[in-house]
């Protein structure tokens, strides 16, 4: 029984950070920007998903970059606020907690975007370096192949054992699963690019 009951504030702080990573994930930002700037439901255009590369085929730069922002945003303030109040532990849960909220938020009925933005926030909260170093390896591939779904799948695959390499054991456990994740989103887009019919940067859908 004691050890119950000293297990449970670790639980509730786990429980906690996961609700609280899971709600700031959620926040729809490309759909709530392209509301109050009056475009067309995103989810009628293009591909219909939320993130910031559809919401560039509105032709609104300026809402594609608000919306990149804030979505990776949310998941570094999952994970900074959760860390402030509760610790390392807990605040990687609320980073998982953000990632699923962004890809499976509640308020739209489980379809959200692919996650690629709260990806690099929730990792510049944890690994800033790593962070860095995939937007770098992100970059190069987009610059190459001229496909961000393709350079995010890269990036997405090297960053764990980026974190690996560099001792994060435990970060690097977590964003092998949250590369599992975004791979199993962008399972279309692994489909098109070896249909070659992904579309470009650049490029219409």
């Amino acid at each position: 029984m004691a050890g119950v009951l000293s297990a449970m504030p670790v639980l509730l702080s786990g429980a906690a950070a996961l609700i609280f990573g899971y709600l700031c994930g959620s926040i729809p930002f490309g759909l709530v920007l392209t509301r109050f700037a009056g475009t067309q439901d995103i989810r009628t255009v293009g591909s219909g998903n939320i993130g910031a590369t559809n919401v560039l085929r509105t032709g609104r730069k300026g809402l594609a970059a608000a919306t990149l922002l804030g979505d990776a945003l949310k998941g570094t303030a999952a994970v900074l606020v959760t860390r402030y109040f509760w610790g390392a532990e807990p605040a990687m849960i609320a980073g998982l907690g953000a990632f699923v909220g962004h890809v499976f938020p509640v308020w739209l009925g489980f379809k959200g975007g692919k996650g690629v933005a709260t990806y690099i926030g929730v990792l510049l909260g944890l690994a800033w370096p790593i962070a860095l170093a995939f937007c770098l390896v992100w970059l190069a591939a987009a610059a190459l192949t001229r496909y961000s779904s393709l350079a995010a799948l890269v990036a997405s695959a090297a960053a764990p054992v980026l974190l690996w390499i560099t001792g994060a054991r435990r970060e690097a456990l977590l964003f092998a699963l949250l590369t599992a994740l975004l791979w199993i989103m962008h399972r279309g887009n692994i489909v098109r690019l070896r249909q070659g019919t992904e579309s470009r940067i650049g490029q219409s859908v």
